[in-house]
C-alpha cells in the first residue's frame, strides 16, 4: 500500500493540514494509502496551531486531536513519497537518505503561517488544498497506469500512528 509522509519545519500548521486535506481528497480519487505527518524542526507538543485547527473546521477538517511528533529514521524504511513544504525540507530529507524521486515539493512550496494571523492561515490552508488536488490526481495517474513504485510497507508493525485512507 501506499505510504505518503508529510514533512514540515514544526509540524503544528501545513504538514498536518496537508495531511488532513489529504485524507479527505485521497477519498475523493480513490486512493489507497497509509499517511501521517512529521517535523523536521522543533517540536511543540501542544498540538496543532490553534489558527490552523480553525481554518481547517472551516472547511470540514478536523485538527483538534493531532500530536506533532518528529521526522523518525523508520520514515525511510517505510514511505514511498515524502511531501514537503519546502525546498529546504526536500534538501533536508536528501542529506539522511531520501532519494530525491521519492519527495514532492507541494505546490512548489508552501510558506510557513506559524504566528501569523487567521487570514494568512486560510490562505495557507488555500494554497494546501490547491497543492493537495493536484499532488492527488497525479498519484492517482501514476498508479492508474502502473508508474508509481510502492514498497511492501503496509505491515501494521511498520505504520504505528499513521492513518489509512481506503
Amino acid at each position: 500500500m501506499l505510504h505518503v509522509l508529510f514533512v514540515c519545519t514544526g509540524n503544528t500548521c501545513r504538514s498536518p493540514m496537508a495531511m488532513a486535506i489529504y485524507e479527505q481528497k485521497s477519498r475523493e480519487y480513490g486512493i489507497s494509502s497509509i499517511f501521517s505527518s512529521a517535523a523536521l524542526g522543533f517540536i511543540n507538543e501542544n498540538g496543532a496551531a490553534k489558527n490552523a485547527v480553525t481554518v481547517c473546521n472551516e472547511i470540514g477538517v478536523d485538527l483538534s486531536r493531532h500530536v506533532p511528533r518528529p521526522f523518525r529514521e523508520r520514515d525511510l524504511r517505510v514511505c514511498d513519497i515524502f511531501v514537503v513544504m519546502t525546498a529546504v525540507h526536500a534538501e533536508t530529507l536528501m542529506s539522511v537518505g531520501v532519494p530525491k524521486e521519492k519527495i514532492y515539493i507541494l505546490g512548489g512550496g508552501i510558506p510557513d503561517p506559524y504566528g501569523s494571523d487567521i487570514v494568512t492561515y486560510r490562505r495557507c490552508r488555500k494554497a494546501i488544498e490547491d497543492a493537495v488536488d493536484e499532488f492527488c490526481r497525479i498519484v492517482k495517474k501514476k498508479m492508474d497506469n502502473g508508474t508509481l513504485k510502492v514498497y511492501d510497507n503496509d505491515k501494521p508493525d511498520n505504520n504505528p500512528d499513521g492513518k489509512t485512507a481506503p
